[in-house]
């Protein structure tokens, strides 16, 4: 099941409900490399957040994930790993990522997500993986990743 996820999601999987999106998100959070970075791309209500929820639950993060539109930021510490979540909606773009010290809160393991990440380019980098998330109008959203090219994972 593991790297059928991936398979799904780089041919591009549809969900048709929350509890889908929730559930392809934890299968995810299972496969995704510790410390890495995942930029969420897709019109508000596609689901980033919803994604982003359910990867914090298969990593044992306990509580609500909220937007973090007006905050910047939250962190969170799971059982499996740790989780900044940033929402870049309201950065001035090309801002520079220092003066946010999210640095200071990734601690191993982690994985910073970002919603918004062409407000903040300077915090991609080769090894950033890619989501996008679209909404079909009705409750159905296309889930497509795409890997950095270097991971050394087969899709077999």
């Amino acid at each position: 099941m593991a790297m059928n996820i991936l398979k799904q999601l780089t041919e591009g999987l549809t969900t048709y409900s929350e509890d889908e999106t929730l559930a392809a998100a934890q299968a995810f959070a299972e496969v995704f490399p510790v410390d890495h970075t995942l930029a969420l791309e897709g019109d508000l209500g596609a689901g980033k957040t919803t994604f982003i929820k359910g990867m914090a639950q298969a990593w044992g993060i306990e509580g609500p994930i909220l937007s973090p539109t007006y905050n910047l930021y939250f962190t969170y510490q799971g059982t499996k790993r740790n989780l900044v979540h940033l929402d870049a909606y309201r950065l001035q773009t090309g801002q520079d990522p220092e003066d946010l010290l999210i640095e200071d809160f990734l601690d191993p393991p982690w994985c910073l997500a970002i919603e918004w990440p062409e407000h903040i380019p300077k915090l991609l980098t080769p090894k950033t993986w890619n989501m996008k998330l679209k909404g079909n109008g009705d409750k159905s959203r296309v889930l497509q990743l795409q890997m950095p090219k270097k991971t050394g994972i087969k899709l077999e």
